[in-house]
């Protein structure tokens, strides 16, 4: 499965997001809100992605929201290494 730019683009939207709203004390006292829990929600637009490269962006997604400013270089140039070129994306 190809995943798009925008899909890229909709997985690091949900990170920045889930990076904002993130709380140390939430992720560990309450049963309903946890990292895991972020982490997957930010996965959903990458769905079908290559198990290796999955596993890449699920350590990368999990140490951006707890530490943005330490990692968001990391997952960046991650979702540039993965995504398609500009001249791969179909036509619409």
């Amino acid at each position: 499965m190809t995943i798009s730019q925008e899909q890229f683009d909709d997985l690091l939207s949900r990170t920045a997001l889930a990076a904002l709203s993130y709380y140390p004390e939430t992720a560990v006292d309450d049963d309903g809100h946890n990292l895991e829990n972020d982490i997957a929600y930010c996965r959903e637009p990458i769905a079908g992605i290559a198990d290796e490269d999955a596993e890449r962006l699920r350590i990368a997604v999990g140490r951006v929201i707890t530490n943005p400013t330490a990692h968001r270089s990391e997952i960046l140039a991650l979702v540039i290494e993965l995504a398609p070129s500009p001249a791969e994306e179909p036509r619409s």
